[in-house]
């Protein structure tokens, strides 16, 4: 898988990708000053072929001039039905405010919808506030369940027609 967007390249996540990845991800959220969890929220970064390839999920990384600027993924879940849910969507600040962000989600909701799932869902932290923006303004729901502690809040978004 290969996508282009302006100046970056979405791509599949290989091996080598394991510690910048991780390092995008535990950066966003300490300028954000939320917590990197290795053993809970954030372990799927570091065993993204047990949590993604082996789920039929996908773990994509954003390169920009060979080097990694930001994260996105989805991988199927339990809750709802036939749902996946987005994760993983970070980039690094000199990269924001060019559309990106959106580009992505997009892309990845693309993705999904031709993989056939009939719901989205998305965990999220209220500190994060420009990606609160980003999901109520791309027909995302408020939805209850939060699964994860550092998230406080969670979202749904149906395909298809399903739902609503």
């Amino acid at each position: 898988m290969d996508i282009y967007y302006q100046t970056f390249w979405i791509r599949d996540w290989q091996v080598g990708d394991r510690t910048p990845a991780a390092h995008i991800i535990r950066s966003v959220l300490k300028e954000y000053g939320l917590g990197w969890e290795p053993e809970a929220a954030d372990r799927d970064v570091l065993e993204v072929e047990q949590f993604y390839q082996a789920t039929g999920g996908e773990f994509w990384v954003i390169e920009q001039q060979r080097r990694l600027v930001g994260t996105g993924a989805y991988y199927p879940i339990q809750r709802g039905q036939n749902a996946v849910e987005i994760r993983k969507m970070y980039l690094l600040p000199e990269v924001r405010g060019q559309g990106l962000g959106r580009f992505l989600l997009q892309q990845l909701e693309s993705t999904i919808v031709t993989r056939n799932f009939d719901q989205i869902w998305i965990e999220t932290a209220s500190a994060l506030r420009e990606a609160v923006k980003l999901y109520e303004t791309s027909g995302y729901q408020p939805a209850t369940g939060v699964e994860t502690e550092r998230c406080d809040r969670v979202y749904i978004k149906f395909l298809k027609g399903t739902g609503k």
